[in-house]
């Protein structure tokens, strides 16, 4: 098998960009030596734990904690009467996920947080916490949370339609719709129109480090937080939001994080560690259990999705519609218009309508996963793209070719594409080996699906400083979840032309680093990334004024090249970057870089699988035989890391495809809350993942970067899908394909 290729269609060779030098981080996380947010131990801190409610929906009556406050061993009690008041309805909502006040909206939901002198009093103490419920119905799913018939959440929100508010008691947050062309005209022109109603279960980020914080809040009236996130200067500003301070209030400090995948951004308990330390008077430590992780922190969403595509006899898409009806959680915010700006984004098509709804139910707020929104989306659209396909006897990759999206393609939300791959992405699957090799054996099938994802730029600010033997110290204030320390360093140490070896990163906290957005959205080794060679063409500036200055000449007759400061008008005159750093400091003030940027030119990353499965119809249990993912990176900064998102992330998407789901009970209870029960892939459930890097420079970065990190999840339900349906003649529109799912396929199939 063809395990690692790269496929290089534009782009040039680099000395350090594109090569796979050893991540820094790397001896101390496998000695032991990196520490998580469990790992912090600051002196006299105590433990807190939160009460957590047993039921999806029902009123609050009461709240009696004085049993709790009179443990011996308990330091201090709170509930949502210690946040202040706000007639903000996003700063209410963001407190009462943190602490239910009249309401509780989801199993899981926290309505009270204890701190004692260890972990063990803290659980007795919550037991001994007295709520009375006034029990309401629940509202599990969005079609029913959209219909006349539900029960109300929210009695102040109304429909966001990003024009204007809707009135009226409901629990639609928010409605979109994008459309280009006419619609109905393009489906009057379709020779064949395929229309089918999906389904997706909410599904979790299943990281394995599950949710930490220590809180302390001074005497001085500052709060310091040591915490696994994504977004430390969201963290910030969130938790400033929370409790009613300014910013400059807090300083986050992010510790290593074990797995994300854009789960860690929200706040759940960081606000209730503040208000339990500021009353304690010491540092509080909080560690959710698997359990309170699974019910109480965010999911991505379940969604009910319609798609309607209609093509002409020759493998022309005339026209496209769709619906999608997204699980908010508790609280507003899901990823649909993400998932709407995805839905067809692959194509180049004339007339589109894409319209959603964000629903909440009583369920977790929703949270961000990997490429939110869009996985839910295009399970649908590849799948009705491949019974076309079939239809008209043309063969699922040259169809896809035939109406490919490429740079001039407007999207239905808008915006046009530059420079993309997605085409040189069909065309490297076609050509592979896996596309044009024979299949074995009986009920075994193959299929293939694309995806796409946005990407992300946002703000990053990087600090470089120059040491007196020629290393660089680079302070950055993304957390480095996937490798983002090596891959900033890289483009770095590739501007300022010295060894990888010679750049030491580092992540800091937010009172040492400016501002900087998350990592996530596939923004970090390109946005901070960038903000990276700006400090390093900073640093290169400054290097060759002060060579200018020991030389007595003009900044305009210095030249570095190669990692040489050259005279330009005295060929003797040359020091390499190490000898003019050994200089600096008796030839004036040290020097540091710093970069700021903002990106616009985002590029988009398209992602695909050809996928071989192999169906037991006895027990309904898909295997899969072989799997290729291709993508498009623009340019592989560090190919090994970009090939690990690429497995990841389609690990990820087989486990989506197959076995993961939320399952409730008509109460709203949570049934499968552990890793034993929420059933994800392990390493016996998976082959080894191929992978192929393709290489479209994005025109809209210095180096040509691409995110990497999401489109990965995005193709595979759909490509396990149309496997299903090679193999053994079912065409399935639920996720996940369980094998029960599959059994009772097979089953009705045989009827």
């Amino acid at each position: 098998m063809n395990y690692k290729q790269n496929i290089v269609l534009s782009n040039k060779d680099y000395d350090v960009v594109g090569t796979r030098p050893i991540r820094p981080d790397g001896s101390d996380k496998v000695t032991g030596i990196a520490r998580y947010g469990a790992d912090i131990f600051p002196s006299n801190y105590i433990h807190g734990k939160i009460l957590r409610s047993p039921h999806a929906h029902a009123k609050i009556k009461s709240v009696d904690v004085s049993e709790a406050e009179n443990l011996h061993g308990v330091l201090a009690v709170v509930t949502s009467k210690d946040f202040p008041n706000s007639e903000n309805k996003a700063d209410k909502y963001l407190r009462n996920n943190s602490l239910a006040q009249d309401k509780v909206l989801y199993v899981g939901h926290a309505i009270a947080g204890v701190a004692a002198i260890n972990p063990h009093i803290a659980e007795e103490a919550i037991n001994l916490i007295k709520v009375e419920y006034e029990m309401l119905e629940p509202v599990l799913d969005a079609p029913f949370g959209s219909s006349v018939n539900a029960p109300i959440l929210h009695d102040d929100l109304t429909t966001d339609t990003f024009v204007d508010e809707e009135s009226g008691k409901t629990n639609i947050a928010s409605r979109f719709k994008h459309s280009i062309g006419d619609v109905k005209k393009g489906f009057d022109t379709a020779d064949i129109v395929v229309e089918k109603e999906f389904n997706t279960a909410t599904v979790h980020q299943g990281y394995i480090e599950p949710m930490n914080v220590t809180a302390h809040w001074n005497n001085d009236s500052r709060i310091h937080i040591w915490i696994s996130t994504q977004g430390p200067f969201q963290v910030r500003e969130v938790t400033a939001k929370a409790l009613g301070l300014r910013t400059s209030q807090i300083k986050v400090t992010p510790m290593e994080i074990g797995g994300g995948f854009g789960g860690k951004f929200p706040l759940y308990q960081e606000p209730v560690a503040c208000l339990l330390s500021k009353k304690a008077g010491k540092p509080v430590k909080i560690i959710m259990s698997r359990k309170e992780v699974f019910e109480g922190t965010g999911p991505t969403s379940g969604s009910r999705l319609w798609c309607k595509i209609g093509v002409t006899n020759n493998g022309k898409i005339v026209a496209a519609e769709g619906y999608l009806a997204y699980e908010a959680g508790a609280y507003p915010g899901s990823p649909v218009e993400a998932g709407g700006k995805c839905m067809f984004a692959c194509y180049d098509i004339p007339n589109v309508s894409v319209e959603g709804i964000d629903v909440v139910v009583n369920k977790p707020k929703v949270a961000a996963y990997r490429a939110p929104g869009a996985t839910n989306a295009t399970f649908a659209t590849e799948t009705v793209i491949d019974e076309l396909a079939r239809e008209l006897n043309i063969d699922p990759i040259d169809f896809r070719l035939i109406n490919a999206s490429q740079e001039g393609t407007r999207r239905a939300d808008g915006p046009k594409f530059q420079k993309i791959g997605a085409i040189e992405l069909l065309e490297s699957m076609k050509k592979h080996d896996h596309w044009n090799s024979d299949l074995i054996g009986d009920n075994v099938g193959r299929g293939m699906a694309i995806g796409f994802w946005f990407n992300g730029g946002n703000r990053s600010t990087c600090t470089i400083g120059v040491n007196p033997d020629g290393t660089i110290i680079l302070v950055e204030g993304s957390p480095d979840i996937g490798g983002s320390r090596a891959s900033i360093a890289m483009q770095a140490a590739e501007i300022l032309k010295i060894d990888y070896t010679d750049v030491y990163p580092s992540v800091a906290d937010t009172d040492s680093i400016g501002y900087s957005d998350g990592t996530g959205g596939s923004r970090t080794t390109f946005a901070t990334g960038w903000a990276a060679i700006e400090a390093a063409r900073d640093v290169k500036n400054q290097m060759i004024l002060r060579a200018a200055k020991i030389w007595g000449i003009n900044e305009e007759n210095v030249d570095y090249v190669d990692g040489l400061f050259i005279s330009k008008s005295d060929n003797e005159l040359q020091m390499t970057f190490k000898d003019l750093s050994s200089r600096l400091a008796d030839s004036g003030s040290p020097i540091t870089g710093k970069g700021t940027v903002s990106p616009t030119g985002v590029g988009g990353s398209f992602c695909g699988n050809i996928i071989d499965i192999k169906v037991d119809k006895d027990t309904g249990k898909v295997d899969i035989l072989r799997f290729t993912v291709f993508q498009d990176a623009g340019k592989a900064v560090h190919p090994s890391y970009v090939e690990g998102q690429m497995q990841g992330g389609s690990a990820q998407g087989v486990g989506w495809a197959l076995n993961e789901e939320y399952f409730y009970d008509e109460s709203g209870d949570l049934k499968n809350s552990s890793f034993l029960d929420y059933r994800m892939p392990t390493s016996l459930d998976l082959p080894m993942i191929d992978t192929v890097i393709v290489e479209v420079a994005n025109p809209g970065h210095p180096f040509g970067v691409r995110g990497v990190g999401e489109a990965n999840i995005v193709p595979p339900p759909a490509a396990i899908a149309n496997a299903l349906f090679d193999s053994i003649g079912i065409r399935l529109n639920t996720l996940p394909m369980s094998p029960m799912i599959v059994l009772n396929s097979i089953s009705e199939l045989k009827e």
